[in-house]
């Protein structure tokens, strides 16, 4: 079970990290607008991408066992980016808002809202870098535990955006704040820092 709560950890602190699609599900469970569609399409494309990524680059690091030391190493250095930027954010402060303006006061129709959700998630690069290839890479060194290293991620995936689909309005008082983003930020920046440095401690072992 570490596999799994392993996953869930990590899973968590990539799709937190990605604000612009946690803003639009924000958004849309604040305004009680196609939030189911909302969270199924970005859940399910979640779980689709972390499974192409454990399935291939699974296979990929079977077959030449000495990517492992590469993926654990890589991915320790992308984690640490990330973190990074996490921290300056959490020091500087960031832009995120939850308050619509102009056009986005007016109801949204459901397949231009699904249109958007698609959007967020698949166009943008990030979620493939985290999904596919980080999440992929890392759930490798778990070895034969791989897959459940991928379901507590897809299980924070759905946790994730089902909670601030249906908790917006609850969730919204809390981070409609800067600080309490700068919060998020800096509790981001440690776990993703103690995970990149958990990956490569085995190669000093």
């Amino acid at each position: 079970m570490i596999s799994f709560f392993a996953g869930l950890g990590l899973g968590l602190s990539l799709i937190i990290a990605i604000g612009a699609q946690n803003v639009f599900v924000l958004r849309q469970g604040i305004r009680r607008e196609h939030v189911l569609a909302v969270v199924m399409i970005c859940a399910l494309s979640d779980a689709i991408l972390i499974a192409t990524g454990v399935a291939g680059l699974g296979f990929l690091l079977e077959s030449v066992p000495w990517l492992v030391d590469a993926a654990r190493i890589l991915g320790a250095v992308v984690l640490i980016a990330y973190g990074l930027l996490a921290a300056r954010r959490a020091w500087r402060g960031g832009d995120q808002t939850l308050r619509p303006s102009g056009d986005e006061k007016r109801p949204g129709r459901l397949a231009a809202v699904i249109a958007v959700a698609l959007a967020l998630t698949w166009l943008n690069p990030h979620v493939y870098l985290d999904t596919v290839l980080m999440l992929g890479s890392i759930a490798a060194t778990h070895g034969d535990a791989r897959w459940l290293f991928a379901a507590g991620a897809i299980l924070a995936s759905i946790l994730w955006f089902t909670a601030l689909g249906y908790g917006a309005r609850g969730l919204a008082r809390w981070l409609n704040t800067p600080r309490a983003w700068r919060i998020l930020d800096a509790v981001i920046a440690a776990v993703m820092i103690t995970i990149a440095i958990s990956l490569v401690v085995p190669l000093f072992g």
